[in-house]
């Protein structure tokens, strides 16, 4: 459930970033294929990736934080 919520959160920042966990993640496509599905470049992928699961990570662990 939190990490629905914190997806949502993220969508209402940046979508793009929320597709690329998406495919990634959930939908286990490679770098390569993330890339060619959302035409953007395999770096944009890349970087993407990594901003959002850091952003993922502080965010889950500050609602970790506010329900203890």
């Amino acid at each position: 459930m939190a990490l629905d919520e914190a997806l949502q959160s993220l969508a209402e920042i940046d979508e793009r970033k929320v597709q690329v966990i998406e495919m990634r993640y959930f939908g286990g496509l490679s770098v390569e294929e993330t890339a060619a599905v959302l035409g953007i470049s395999e770096n944009t992928v890349i970087r993407d990736w990594a901003l959002a699961k850091a952003w993922l990570r502080r965010e889950l662990e500050a609602r970790g934080s506010d329900a203890g």
